[in-house]
């Protein structure tokens, strides 16, 4: 059963259980309406007893007969009229329902009147029972059958019935059309999701019209697809820029092992051998970049409050001791941010690194932390206007650049570190030297430092 069957259904049954309970309401108020319609109708049939009594009176008297009240009901519309005269006697009435203890309590002024049903030859009756008006002792009672409002209720039930069944119905198809116009939009995506898998187009565009919650879903899409189209892009480049990198160094190490193995006493066998470990590092320095890469490109599994200018002097102690001939000028104010600490470190420890390799014996580098915001300025060559965009590219390499050693993945790691954390990494124009900084959201209390 589709999505539009299921609203259909859905909109007759929401229609019909809503008049069925109109109905249930309805009928009983209509019912006890007609009821008290019939009672008001006996009541004012019985006040009208005494009218009656003085026309049979008058009848009788202008044909010179003692007045004498029938005992057979007289039929005053599709009501019954009884006068029972004074005294009323318990017992069986051979031409009306029979005559009652609490009859003759009404009669003598003890009760007061009262409504009772009762059958008679085969009828359901309602009768009205009350004393004869200004004759205490006499009785007079209304009666109609019961079976008067019944034609009212059937066709009242039958309409009600009828118009839950149609309403219903009506609903469903109108609920279906509906459906079917406010679901188009839904088809098209669909059909167009499904083109997408058939194909693996990730470029196919996907229809997100309208402003409702169709038209978001669709932008949804829309989006995922052209997030996952730029991942799987730059995956690709990743795949082909390693693949690139990788064949140099992996040509190098095999030629060099190549020589070694034809020629073991050859007396550049040593030379051979140096220059193969160093492509091998190399290739480790690679790998490792490229793993450093995928993981910092993940969100970080630990995370805490890092003093940023405490890493920053770490990193560059370290450096100085593995630079001695390059002097290191810190000025890092305290600094609190919320990140994870090896990545963080990482980062900082690259843009240390291509400072020291672009500067040169004597050189100086400035590392300043304030505010979330670091920066590493060297005295080495600079960055030509024309590479400030592509540093931090991943396997970008100036032309300068190639011939130093590296992998053209330190920077990249170095964004994608900012990235991950919500910050920024840029080079900074300078007339002299390279000046790279790393922004990161800084935390507001710093009054634990």
């Amino acid at each position: 059963m589709n999505l539009r069957t299921r609203l259909a259904i859905a909109g007759g049954s929401v229609v019909a259980g809503a008049l069925v309970l109109v109905s249930a309401v309805l009928y009983p108020a209509v019912d006890a309406n007609l009821r008290g319609q019939m009672d008001g109708a006996l009541v004012v049939a019985a006040g009208r007893a005494p009218t009656v009594a003085a026309a049979i009176k008058t009848k009788y008297m202008e044909a010179g007969a003692k007045p004498d009240f029938p005992a057979v009901p007289l039929a005053i519309g599709n009501t019954q009229l009884q006068i029972v005269p004074d005294p009323v006697r318990i017992g069986p009435s051979p031409e009306f329902v029979d005559l009652t203890p609490r009859d003759v309590a009404v009669a003598e002024g003890t009760e007061g009147s009262y409504f009772r049903d009762a059958d008679y030859g085969g009828v359901a009756y309602r009768v009205y029972t009350a004393q004869f008006p200004g004759s205490p002792g006499a009785l007079v009672r209304t009666a109609i059958p019961r079976s008067d409002p019944a034609p009212t209720l059937a066709g009242l039930a039958w309409l009600l019935a009828g118009s839950t069944v149609a309403a219903g119905l009506l609903a469903a198809l109108a609920s279906r059309l509906a459906a079917r116009r406010v679901l188009r939009p839904v088809h098209r995506l669909t059909e167009t999701v499904e083109l997408i898998r058939r194909t693996g187009d990730l470029a196919i565009p996907i229809p997100a019209d309208g402003r409702d919650e169709i038209g978001r879903l669709g932008s949804a899409f829309a989006a995922m697809t052209a997030a996952l189209d730029g991942s799987v892009g730059a995956q690709r480049r990743l795949v082909a820029d390693a693949s690139h990198e990788l064949r140099t160094p992996l040509t190098s190490l095999t030629v060099n092992l190549e020589l070694l193995a034809e020629n073991p006493a050859d007396a550049q066998a040593p030379l051979l051998a140096e220059e193969a470990l160093g492509q091998a590092g190399e290739l480790r320095t690679l790998v490792n970049d490229l793993v450093d890469l995928a993981r910092y490109g993940e969100a970080a599994f630990h995370t805490e409050d890092v003093r940023l200018d405490l890493v920053a002097e770490r990193v560059a102690a370290r450096a100085a001791r593995r630079a001695p001939l390059i002097g290191f000028e810190l000025t890092c104010a305290p600094t609190l941010v919320h990140g994870d600490p090896d990545a963080l470190e990482r980062a900082v420890a690259n843009l240390v690194d291509n400072a020291v390799k672009w500067s040169p014996p004597g050189g100086r580098i400035h590392i300043g932390v304030e505010g979330g915001t670091l920066d590493v300025a060297d005295t080495g060559p600079g960055i030509p206007d024309g590479d400030l965009a592509f540093v931090f590219d991943r396997f970008y390499r100036s032309p300068a650049a190639r011939a130093h050693p590296g992998s053209g993945l330190g920077l990249a790691i170095v964004r994608q570190v900012a990235e991950a954390h919500g910050g920024t990494a840029e080079a900074v124009p300078r007339s002299t030297g390279a000046h790279l900084r790393l922004v990161l959201p800084a935390c507001a209390d710093l009054a634990d430092l």
